[in-house]
């Protein structure tokens, strides 16, 4: 079993983005600027956005944060949208979700102008990669999608299964597994909560990605000896051993099917770092583009 190690690799490409963002400093650009606009007080949100702001740091990257309370209405935050479109000292921005209930979503999304949309969520963007066009990836399939370049795991012919069908990991690494690309061209089994007989795809599964939000779902008997497992659910439970009185583990119990495999990522320190990475290699194509 090899882990595939997620803040291992997301430190080394943020030096690689630090290195390029000094040359282009030094050639007389200004330094490229990510903003986060956060409404509530959702507590793993402010975790999140509080890891871009150090990331974007740690590369050289300006950073903004825009926090609004709860009570902050649609109206409000979709004129918060639209100045950020029109800012052009701004290169690219996220709106954190989830957002409160009283805010629709997808009227949201559909504000933020595509050039600035580094979370790859707006249908043009979503659009442009399922058809294979340089776009901005969604930045959690983005950063799966580079752990099994960087790890040279050979994807190609290979059957995939992923459990789970949302619009920001499920769906789109579905896509980008499938499509012809590097890594790419696998025969992809897309899994939700209406699949019967779940087993019967997983354990013919080569790579299975995972993103339910079930702790500790996926079981040694679920999958066939060295499987790639990549594990994007975070998931806290009680543990009475810890200090906290809680841990954080992933949609698969690393305990019991981490020895079958050929390489698993953990739950924390895989897929999660190379998230907030992703928002930085996708600020800095939007910035590269501008210039």
């Amino acid at each position: 079993m090899k882990l595939i190690d997620g803040r291992l690799l997301a430190k080394t490409i943020k030096e690689e983005i630090a290195v390029e963002v000094a040359q282009l400093i030094s050639e007389g650009n200004r330094r490229p600027h990510l903003a986060a606009v956060l409404v509530g007080a959702d507590p793993a949100s402010r975790v999140y956005v509080r890891n871009k702001t150090r990331s974007c740091e740690q590369v050289g990257f300006d950073s903004s944060l825009i926090n609004k309370d709860e009570h902050t209405t649609e109206e409000e935050l979709l004129k918060i949208v639209a100045d950020l479109n029109a800012d052009e000292g701004i290169d690219g921005f996220i709106v954190q979700l989830p957002l409160p209930k009283h805010i629709d979503t997808d009227r949201i999304i559909l504000a933020i102008d595509p050039s600035k949309d580094v979370d790859g969520f707006h249908p043009n963007n979503f659009g442009k990669m399922a058809q294979g066009m340089p776009s901005f990836l969604p930045a959690t399939p983005f950063g799966i999608v580079t752990m099994l370049d960087r790890y040279n795991i050979d994807v190609a012919g290979k059957n995939c299964v992923v459990l789970g069908r949302s619009n920001i990991v499920g769906t789109p690494i579905s896509i980008l597994l499938s499509r012809k690309a590097d890594p790419g061209n696998a025969t992809v089994t897309l899994c939700h909560s209406r699949t019967k007989h779940l087993e019967e795809y997983t354990k013919k599964a080569d790579i299975i990605v995972i993103a339910l939000g079930r702790p500790n779902f996926l079981k040694a008997d679920m999958i066939k000896e060295g499987a790639v497992v990549i594990d994007v659910g975070i998931n806290r439970i009680e543990d009475a051993s810890t200090k906290s009185g809680s841990k954080l583990v992933g949609d698969a119990d690393f305990n019991d099917i981490a020895e079958k495999c050929s390489y698993i990522t953990p739950v924390p320190g895989g897929v999660g770092p190379m998230t907030v990475t992703s928002l930085l290699m996708n600020t800095l194509q939007a910035f590269k583009a501008k210039i």
